[in-house]
């Protein structure tokens, strides 16, 4: 197993395991994934949302490098130069029916290919399902918590820029913007923005996205967020929604405007 380094009190510690056996694979707890996706029909509509288009010069379907990614990032894997050696493991090649591994530059291109308008109908997908798990868990009220991150980046990545870095001052950077179901610990929707992004772009839009998708079963919306996301056009938008909220200040900013509803 590749050395992973975890912090503990401060101290970078690094932790190592080995093999005995010729079979065993450090990948197995990807088999209770594949079975769930499987289940849930996601591996099937992924294929039916993006076919592939077989010719003499198609090596993997588009399917399975979507799959590699995701799996490779339950894996800790973030970069695309080391799916490669992810995809060469015995048992990930089974669960993606792969008869060798995934070369960077397969990967590269068919994301290239699938652009941003592939982007926003697997964003559009996963929106619809995480609205069919939310509905069938039989909720009525929920409580939505909107909050950002920044991921840094090393290099000149497209559309990563300079913004509010705490980590890594200087440093260039995404600026996710998402929403969550408390009550089900749910990442339920999610935009993708550049590092400059200020905490409050986009939320508008965002969240008439996330409430045109809601089941028409859920009655009742509570929203929570940081001080840094709330302008008047916010209010406006969830006093037409009906949703109750509540603006979250730190104390030192006490005598900053909120609002409890």
């Amino acid at each position: 197993m590749k050395n992973t380094k975890k912090k503990l009190n401060g101290q970078s510690q690094v932790v190592k395991a080995s093999f005995t056996g010729n079979n065993i694979t450090r990948y197995s707890g990807l088999n209770t994934v594949a079975k769930y996706m499987n289940k849930q029909g996601i591996i099937k509509s992924v294929s039916t949302l993006f076919p592939t288009e077989w010719h003499s010069a198609t090596k993997f379907g588009v399917n399975q490098i979507l799959f590699s990614i995701v799996m490779s990032s339950f894996c800790g894997i973030n970069r695309i130069c080391k799916i490669a050696s992810f995809t060469g493991d015995g048992l990930v090649r089974v669960l993606l029916k792969l008869n060798k591994a995934i070369n960077e530059n397969a990967i590269s291109t068919t994301l290239k290919n699938l652009g941003q308008s592939g982007a926003r109908e697997l964003q559009s997908f996963l929106l619809s399902k995480n609205a069919r798990w939310l509905k069938e868990s039989g909720l009525t009220n929920i409580t939505l918590d909107a909050d950002s991150t920044v991921k840094s980046v090393c290099g000149n990545q497209e559309g990563a820029a300079k913004g509010f870095n705490t980590t890594k001052k200087g440093a260039k950077s995404y600026h996710p913007l998402l929403v969550f179901v408390s009550e089900m610990k749910l990442l339920y929707h999610s935009w993708f923005r550049t590092g400059s992004a200020y905490t409050s772009n986009g939320i508008v839009d965002f969240l008439k996205e996330v409430k045109s998708s809601l089941p028409e079963t859920i009655k009742t919306v509570f929203f929570r967020a940081d001080s840094g996301f709330f302008s008047g056009g916010l209010f406006d938008l969830l006093e037409s929604f009906g949703w109750d909220y509540l603006v979250k200040v730190k104390l030192k900013n006490l005598k900053k405007y909120s609002r409890i509803k």
